[in-house]
């Protein structure tokens, strides 16, 4: 099941990616983003109570709240950016790029969560990238 929602998963992003750069033209980044986020905000919190499960709020331990707002923060970060990048150049340059969150994840993963990183982690990483760089230039 987790294949199927990571499939919907990048088909929405890459949806997200097209109707963004169709909307954000004559749009601040930043009103953009901010505006995205409302959107988010109000379908995630609907989500919450369409599953009823609020009551979980009162079940999370300190540790979480703090690496869940870290997350936050760097979302908030990388949409920003990403939105930038977007109004300042093509969509099929910039998402390439920042699809190479791909090997920085998992270079990451292996340091700070000690996850594997096997040789087929390091070639299809290095793959990866290698398609980006002929995607961009």
């Amino acid at each position: 099941m987790w294949f199927i929602f990571a499939l919907l998963s990048a088909v929405f992003a890459a949806l997200t990616s097209i109707l963004a750069k169709i909307g954000i033209e004559g749009v601040n980044s930043n009103l953009a983003t901010a505006i995205r986020t409302v959107v988010v905000v109000m379908m995630s919190w609907g989500m919450v109570f369409l599953t009823n499960t609020q009551s979980g709020i009162s079940q999370i331990s300190r540790k979480s709240w703090i690496f869940l707002i870290l997350s936050g923060l760097a979302t908030g970060a990388s949409w920003l950016c990403y939105y930038r990048a977007l109004q300042l150049g093509e969509a099929s340059k910039v998402v390439p790029i920042d699809k190479l969150s791909v090997v920085i994840t998992l270079v990451l993963a292996f340091v700070f969560l000690h996850e594997e990183f096997t040789i087929k982690s390091l070639i299809g990483a290095a793959l990866i990238t290698a398609g980006t760089l002929v995607m961009v230039l």
